[in-house]
């Protein structure tokens, strides 16, 4: 009897296909994909966005196969309508429907869009909801698609990203004092913190107060916010990403986009 009770434990780990496929099913979830690679021959494990179920792994079965209804639909930034079951970290893609209504993206604004998908993969934690950024990654897809300024796109998005997974400080409060911040004062901006007055010294990208109150309310038609907020966001992304390099962000610098 006591054989019976220590070997359970051992043999629940050796059947995978079991586990993996049983659990919560989900239909019809607004998503986009990230990001996808191949898994074993005919298949591949998707990144993707969702809604309500926030960035979510799947295995997408046979999607390699010539005939697969999925091998067409699984494009990044094509708005899709997913359903997909399991309880894992890895669940197992169901179906995916493209649900169509936007334009593609072309050209620098595609190379824009895979900067977006890269900082989401690189800074959003699976299985963590965030209706309003997934909300704010469909406007922004539609705005580069309508060929609006990217830099500021970008900015915008780089914000609402910070702000949703609860790292961005207040920009528009002194860390010092708690007082507003003055637009004709320079400052540098703690990740961890917010902003200071400056200092002799500080290796932190300076700001006035005026491009940090133009970020906060996400005014960007200054030439002189854009060009700071290009730097202090930069700054802030490498903090947060730990110093890992983004990959489309060189090719967008070389391309002087942001």
């Amino acid at each position: 009897m006591s054989d019976a009770v220590t070997a359970e434990p051992v043999k629940r780990p050796r059947a995978p296909s079991r586990e993996r496929t049983t659990g919560t099913r989900v239909a019809g979830q607004p998503a986009f994909v990230l990001h996808s690679y191949p898994y074993k021959e005919t298949s591949l494990i998707v990144d993707m966005l969702t809604r309500d179920y926030g960035r979510v792994a799947l295995i997408a079965k046979g999607a390699k196969r010539p005939h697969s209804q999925l091998r067409g639909v699984l494009q990044t930034f094509q708005p899709l309508s997913a359903g997909f079951v399991g309880k894992n970290e890895l669940r197992t893609l169901t179906d995916a429907e493209w649900v169509g209504g936007m334009l593609p993206l072309e050209k620098t604004a595609l190379l824009c869009g895979f900067y977006l998908n890269e900082l989401l993969v690189k800074l959003l934690a699976r299985d963590d909801a965030h209706p309003a950024l997934f909300d704010h990654y469909v406007a922004t897809l539609n705005q580069l698609a309508h060929n609006e300024p990217a830099p500021i796109c970008l900015r915008k998005f780089e914000r609402a990203l910070l702000k949703e997974t609860g790292v961005a400080a207040d920009l528009a409060r002194c860390t010092a004092t708690r007082a507003r911040v003055l637009p004709e004062v320079v400052y540098v901006v703690d990740p961890e913190r917010g902003p200071r007055p400056e200092q002799a010294g500080d290796a932190a990208p300076r700001v006035t107060g005026k491009t940090l109150l133009d970020m906060e309310r996400e005014d960007y038609q200054d030439a002189a916010t854009q060009a700071q907020s290009k730097q202090l966001m930069r700054f802030l992304l490498a903090h947060h990403l730990g110093g890992a390099p983004l990959n489309t962000r060189q090719i967008l610098i070389d391309l002087s986009q942001l």
